[in-house]
């Protein structure tokens, strides 16, 4: 196969330096106020009422501990000062360079010690290849097959969290649980609760536990080590993302995490909780308090949901310590006061929940299997190594449409 040649990316692009925005002029969720996303280093930081491209564009963050990571974002954004936006200036596929630039290592491009930065002017010599640009489209359309996958997969996940979430809130908080008009309002330390309900304290109910405090390691030198940016975000938690630690067999057992248990934060972010949903070999950190149901009156969704909850995360968030730095113990965390149902109700809810989150665990690991797939083909589409022959690309995709098929949602809701 012939090279493809090089050239600098300034040939390609015209590289501008994103602007800074006003604080009024941005806030933290979507709205009719605020349409637009706002880009930084580290992804969509806010939303702005002020756009600055129509189009997508590939950015290059230019400054701080992220420097150096690559985003495609969506059309209509404001990008934000500590970024670089790449807007083609020659017959090239954009899709296909943002991809490119994904594969880059702009680490010679970057200076400073302190504040790690690049310039426009060092970005500029950075050179790229140039495939023809049919080659261009038909890399582009392959690797966007891939992505496109995992972000179908991506909202039917969210969908399913807010499935969960729905029917939780629907009959624990708000009452309206099957057959509820059976069941007269009595006052309680908590206001009107269901006649049969008790006020009961989380302590009642589960055994806590403090992490284990180790450093992590990208090799497979123990068991998976889970920390609290590992459920920060999200409901579920993705495995292939959490790291090792080296730990004595005697720790492994004292730390180790099983189906069922539930984690939560208690230093930096307090409150905010996962849920162990697959067998995987894993301890968690000492940031993390392992909270695991004693009493089968609790269910491990229905505590896992209790303790998601608006109500529990105020909770903590008011009775958290610090100034700086806030911090809750175990004891504070299985202090919450909260409403028990009867058992046959808890028993029901866990059972349709984990029909639910079954669902958005195989969807995960499609993800994760179709992102493994993505990565070590983007190299090879890149330098060549994968042949683009009209044969390849309809096998590639076959690949893609065969044995990817997603699971239906509404054949597993209850």
């Amino acid at each position: 196969m012939e090279a493809w040649p090089t050239v600098p990316i300034g040939d390609l692009f015209k590289l501008k330096q994103g602007t800074y925005l006003k604080p009024d002029d941005m806030g933290e969720s979507q709205s009719e106020q605020f349409p637009f996303p706002v880009y930084g280093a580290n992804g969509v930081i806010g939303y702005s009422n002020r756009k600055m491209y129509r189009e997508r564009t590939t950015l290059v963050s230019c400054r701080g501990a992220n420097c150096g990571v690559v985003h495609y974002t969506v059309p209509n954004v404001w990008i934000s000062n500590n970024s670089i936006a790449c807007v083609p200036k020659a017959d090239i596929d954009p899709t296909f360079y943002y991809y490119v630039c994904e594969n880059t290592d702009f680490g010679d491009v970057i200076t400073g010690s302190a504040q790690p930065q690049i310039t426009i002017t060092n970005l500029s010599s950075k050179e790229f290849i140039q495939p023809p640009l049919p080659v261009q489209r038909r890399i582009a359309g392959i690797l966007s097959a891939y992505d496109e996958l995992m972000e179908n997969s991506q909202r039917r996940i969210r969908l399913l969290e807010a499935m969960a979430r729905a029917l939780y809130r629907e009959w624990f908080v708000h009452f309206r649980f099957p057959g509820h008009e059976k069941h007269p309002r009595v006052a309680s330390p908590l206001g009107d609760i269901p006649q049969g309900w008790e006020v009961r304290k989380l302590a009642d109910f589960v055994t806590t536990k403090y992490g284990y405090t180790e450093s992590t390691n990208v090799e497979p030198v123990g068991p998976k080590y889970l920390r609290g940016m590992d459920i920060n975000k999200t409901s579920f938690i993705d495995w292939s993302e959490v790291p090792y630690c080296p730990i004595s067999p005697e720790d492994h057992e004292a730390y180790r995490l099983r189906v069922g248990d539930v984690v939560v934060i208690r230093m930096a972010d307090p409150g905010k909780v996962g849920i162990v949903e697959q067998e995987v070999d894993a301890v968690f950190a000492s940031y993390l308090i392992r909270v695991a149901p004693k009493d089968s009156r609790l269910s491990p969704y229905f505590l896992f949901h209790l303790m998601e909850s608006a109500e529990y995360y105020a909770f903590i968030t008011g009775a958290s310590t610090g100034t700086t730095r806030k911090s809750a113990s175990a004891g504070v965390i299985a202090e919450y006061q909260f409403v028990l149902p009867p058992q046959r109700l808890v028993e029901e809810f866990e059972r349709r929940v984990s029909e639910i989150r079954s669902l958005l665990t195989t969807l995960l690991k499609k993800t994760v299997n179709l992102r493994r797939t993505r990565d070590l083909l983007l190299p090879r589409l890149l330098s060549g190594q994968v042949e683009l022959s009209m044969v390849a690309e309809k096998s590639i995709k076959k690949h893609l449409s065969s044995g990817m098929n997603q699971p239906s949602i509404n054949q597993h809701w209850p």
